[in-house]
This record gives structure tokens, C-alpha cells and sequence, in this order.
């Protein structure tokens, strides 16, 4: 007879027993623990299976001039996205779908098929809201609609160089809004959401974070200003065939950037043919050597250690100066050979500026550069700006001296030049550039004295105005100051220069009797016979700062005196057939 294995060790069928009692008690515990006191466990792995959690997209801040007026705003669009498995079930309408969104069948049919496994993928980004909402009424399966936002910039290509643009995420890429884009940049919300195992949207529950917008932004830009160098600066390039310009108009008290422009420019609005040269910021990030603008530096340089006066003669004939193997040029020949300081930047004298800075030293020179902010970072922080070059040499040979004193062997941008200019015309203040709107005038800094900064300013009024001058800046009814400047430019790869290759430059401001607006007009490479500064950029800097004088409503400085303005009337009436309609 068998016996049962129970009975002949009974201790091991009651371990066994109490055994899985426990687990059966152990199950029942956490059963209840689950269900009655942490009951917060299942809640959190059904939500996981079924609540899902959908962006809400926050719109950007509003970029304005100082006026108000919009440069960039945001406005809604229609992103539809598709979840691949779930269309695979509609086959029969992605031809329509194809068609609504305005797609080749074939590369679609393509696409849906290599994603068969997948849950989402974009079908179309950007559509207005019109256009998405079409789509979205096929009620094809698998096809959902995102309401999202997209920059606008109304002022198109006038300002694409100052504002940038984003990219399709809506982040910043270029311009100001790269450069204040954690500013600009709003914060997403969220929204909490039921879906189905296949992803369906079953309910919206709540929102469980609003979406922020982000913050406005006013720059120190003037619309109607950009708009005048915008179309000036364009009919130049056009009218002498340039290749490239820029120009930069500055606040001389407050250090404002009221315009800048530069040619070619693009539409950010329509980047389908956008050419990568057409997108740089010139004015920043383009360096070049100044010529003849430094002059007006180095002669501050120059009255600056005492050793200088205004009036003191410089012997420059025959218009050359040997220095070992180079020789130093005039381009204009002087009557009598003999210039003053004033003289020597009217005729933009090459060989008196040189034997100046012999005097001076190039030391000094270099000094005053570079308080003046030449090769010296602006402070802007603007996505891709360059800082120049201000060569310093710890033994300042003759060439090295000379060549500085007139601007070459170093590099500067456009908006330094205007910046330096800007200093001279505000007695010698340098404030720092900005490019946002200013409400308090800065304090600045005092790097030149006053009373030399005003005789810079008297001398470079004549530089425009004496006979021989640079009448082709002259702006009616106000007096105004600056200089002109003719660089060879370098070739790239191999030393030296090239053969009929210039930059055309003008640096000024006005009015000169009490200076509100420096600017620097660039520009490169013009083709259509003349190509020196007085008589391509000048006209520029002329047509510009007389329109931006009145735009600010600056009183005039230069009106003829009531007796002559009313003999003049009086002249122009007594001619025969004045005013005679037929």
C-alpha cells in the first residue's frame, strides 16, 4: 500500500500551504493598498495609456521701429500632420488628400508607405488657416490639423538685413531676431488631451498651462529713415553699376542706429530663391580699408598733442613722397605746393597727412583710432559682426605711419566709421551703439577733448563746402561736414590690390552747427566710370541726410538772410513769362 508523501512529512505540506497563503495575502494587500490609499499609481499608468499632453504654440513678441510701426508680427497658420498607420486604412483617399494639399500623388503614395510604421509625420506646414481648414474638412483618417504661427515682415526687404527672420520652428535665424530671440521667444503651453490606443482624440480636457507670448521689442530704427537710405542707396548701386552697399545712419547724442541698409537684400518673406551673399549684413560684418575717411582721425591725432594748428603749413609738392621702395601719390595736384591742415583734407592730400604722422608718430595716431572705436567691438551683439583690424606695432616704421595716417593697413565696418564720425560730431563723446529705441540720452564717454572735436568739426565743414570741396554733399539750407574716401581693394588670395577695383566711401553728419545724425555710406566696386567717394557716395550721404534732417524736423543752419531770399523773389517774378500757363 502506497502512502501519501503529506503524511510521512507533514512540516513540508504546511510550509507549502502557508507559503502561498502569504502571497495570496500579499496580493490581496497591495490590491487594496492600490485602490483604496495609493490609488494614485493606477490613475498614473491608465493616464499613460490614455491622457497625452499637446503644445500649445505662444506667438512671438512684436518687433516695431521707434514709431510703433510693425517690422515683424506674427500671424496664424495650419499645420496638418498625419499618423502613417491610421491612413493606411484610407488608401482610397490619398489621391484627394494629394490634391487638397497641392502634392504629386506618387510622391506621397511614396512617402505614407516608407512610414507605414510610424504614428506622425508632417503633410504640410505653414497653410492658412483657409487652406488647412479645406483639407480638413475631407475628414480623412488620420489626418489632424496644428494651429501654429508664422513671421510676417511687412517692410520686406527695406529692413530684412536689420530684423532677420526664423525658421519654420519659428526660432530666430538671422538679424535682431537671433539676437533677442530668449527676448522675442514666448513660452508654450500645454493641453491635456484623451486619446485612443490608436492615438484618436477622444475629448480635450483642460489646459493645464497657457501658452505665453513674448515680449515686444522697439528698436531705435526710424521706418520712414530706412525707407530714404533703403531707395538712395539702391539708385546708386544701380546708376554706377556697383556691386554691393551699405549704409549706416546714426543718433550722434544718443548713439541710436536710425537706419541701416545694405545692397543686395532679399525678401524674408519669400527665402524660395534667396542667394546666401544677398543675406549679409554688409554694414556689420563686411571689413574694408577707409582710405581717406581716417584722415580726419589722424589729423585729431595731430591737433591733439599741441605740436598742430589749423593754420600751420605742409610743403606736399611735387605730390610725391619717397618712402625705401614706395612711393606715396596725390591724385589731386595743389597750386604752390603748399597746403594747410584744412588744405590737406579738402585736396585729401596723401603725401601732407604722411608727413604730419611722420611728426606725430603712428603711435598716436593709433591711439586715437582706437578710442574713436576703430577695430574695436561695438558692444551691439549682432549675430555675425565682425571687429576690424587696428595694427599696433611695437616699432612704428615710416611706411607703416603714413599708410595709417590715410587708411590702409587696417579694416574697419561701416558702422565703426559712422560710430567714429558720430564721436567727432558730438564733441568728442563717444556713447555706446544700440540698437534698440533709447528713452534717457547716455552720459558717454569723453575720449577726445571738446575743443579739438570742434575744430575737427569746423575743418570738415569746409572739406564740403570751400571752393574745390566736396559739393556733391551739400544739402540745401543746412551746413554739414565730412569726408570722402577712394580704397583700392585687396586681392583675395595673393597680396596687393586689384587693377580698377575700389570702394567709394563718404563718412559726415550734419547739421554742422549743432550735430544730430553721423552716417557712412559704403560702396563697393562701382563699374559705370566714376568710382572716387566725392562723386559716387557723396550724392548719397547729400540726398539722404537732406531728407532725414527734415523727417526729424532739425531747423535749418544755412538759410540765405531775409533781404536776399526776398530779392530773389522779387527777381524770379520780374521774369518775362513767369508763371504764364500758355
Amino acid at each position: 500500500m502506497m502512502k501519501i508523501e503529506g503524511t510521512l512529512y507533514p512540516w513540508r505540506f504546511r510550509l507549502v500551504l502557508a507559503l502561498l497563503a502569504l502571497m495570496v495575502a500579499a496580493i490581496a494587500i497591495r490590491i487594496v493598498d492600490l485602490h483604496v490609499f495609493d490609488h494614485d499609481f493606477l490613475q498614473g499608468q491608465g493616464d499613460a495609456r490614455s491622457v497625452r499632453h499637446i503644445s500649445i504654440h505662444a506667438h512671438r513678441g512684436l518687433i516695431t521701429d521707434r514709431n510703433g510701426e510693425p517690422l515683424a508680427v506674427s500671424t496664424p497658420v495650419t499645420t496638418l500632420w498625419g499618423n502613417p498607420k491610421e491612413l493606411q486604412g484610407a488608401r482610397a483617399q490619398w489621391a484627394a488628400l494629394a490634391k487638397a494639399l497641392n502634392q504629386d500623388p506618387k510622391v506621397l503614395t511614396e512617402r505614407l508607405e516608407q512610414q507605414a510604421g510610424r504614428e506622425f509625420t508632417y503633410l504640410a506646414r505653414g497653410l492658412t488657416p483657409e487652406e488647412g481648414q479645406a483639407v480638413l474638412d475631407l475628414k480623412i483618417p488620420g489626418v489632424y490639423g496644428l494651429e501654429e504661427f508664422r513671421r510676417f515682415y511687412p517692410a520686406g526687404e527695406v529692413t530684412a538685413h536689420v530684423i532677420g527672420f526664423t525658421d519654420i520652428d519659428d526660432r530666430g535665424r538671422e538679424g535682431v531676431e537671433l539676437a533677442f530671440d530668449e527676448w522675442l521667444a514666448g513660452v508654450p503651453g500645454r493641453r491635456q488631451v484623451l486619446k485612443d490606443r490608436r492615438g484618436r482624440l477622444i475629448k480635450d480636457v483642460q489646459v493645464v498651462q497657457n501658452a505665453k507670448a513674448g515680449k515686444a521689442l522697439a528698436l531705435s530704427i526710424d521706418l520712414r529713415l530706412q525707407y530714404l537710405a533703403h531707395r538712395e542707396l539702391r539708385n546708386a548701386i544701380t546708376e554706377f553699376g556697383a556691386k554691393a552697399g551699405s549704409l549706416v545712419l546714426l543718433d550722434v547724442k544718443t548713439g541710436e542706429i536710425l537706419a541701416m541698409v545694405n545692397q543686395p537684400t532679399y525678401n524674408p518673406n519669400n527665402k524660395r530663391n534667396l542667394e546666401p551673399a544677398a543675406m549679409r549684413n554688409r554694414a556689420l560684418i563686411d571689413v574694408f580699408e577707409p582710405g581717406s575717411t581716417m584722415k580726419p582721425l589722424s589729423m585729431s591725432a595731430a591737433l591733439e598733442t599741441g605740436r598742430w594748428k589749423p593754420e600751420d603749413r605742409v610743403e606736399v609738392a611735387p605730390g610725391t613722397l619717397r618712402i625705401g621702395r614706395y612711393t606715396i601719390r596725390d591724385v589731386s595736384r595743389t597750386e604752390g605746393g603748399v597746403l594747410d591742415l584744412t588744405g590737406i583734407l579738402i585736396k585729401s592730400s596723401n603725401v601732407g597727412m604722411s608727413k604730419v604722422a611722420f611728426d606725430i608718430g603712428g603711435e598716436s595716431i593709433y591711439s586715437m583710432m582706437q578710442r574713436l572705436g576703430i577695430g574695436q567691438d561695438t558692444g551691439l551683439g549682432f549675430p555675425g559682426e565682425r571687429v576690424g583690424n587696428l595694427p599696433n606695432h611695437r616699432e612704428w616704421h615710416k611706411a607703416e605711419t603714413a599708410t595709417l595716417s590715410y587708411g590702409y593697413g587696417l579694416s574697419t565696418t561701416a558702422v565703426q566709421l559712422a560710430h567714429a564720425y558720430a564721436t567727432l560730431a558730438n564733441d568728442g563723446r563717444s556713447v555706446p551703439l544700440v540698437m534698440t529705441r533709447q528713452d534717457n540720452v547716455p552720459e558717454g564717454a569723453q575720449v577726445i577733448s571738446e575743443k579739438v572735436a570742434k575744430t575737427i568739426q569746423g575743418m570738415l565743414q569746409q572739406v564740403v563746402e570751400a571752393p574745390g570741396g566736396v559739393f556733391r554733399a551739400k544739402v540745401p539750407g543746412y551746413h554739414v561736414a565730412g569726408k570722402s574716401g577712394t580704397a583700392r581693394k585687396t586681392s583675395v588670395g595673393s597680396k596687393g590690390y586689384k587693377e580698377k577695383s575700389y570702394r567709394s566711401l563718404f563718412a559726415g553728419f550734419g547739421p554742422s552747427s549743432n550735430p544730430r545724425i553721423a552716417m557712412a555710406v559704403v560702396i563697393d566696386e562701382p563699374t559705370n566710370g566714376a568710382y572716387y567717394g566725392g562723386l559716387v557716395s557723396a550724392p548719397v550721404f547729400g540726398k539722404v541726410m537732406a531728407g532725414a534732417l527734415r523727417l526729424m524736423n532739425v531747423a535749418p543752419d544755412n538759410l540765405p538772410p531775409p533781404e536776399e531770399t526776398k530779392a530773389a523773389v522779387a527777381g524770379e517774378s520780374s521774369k518775362p513769362g513767369k508763371g504764364d500757363r500758355t
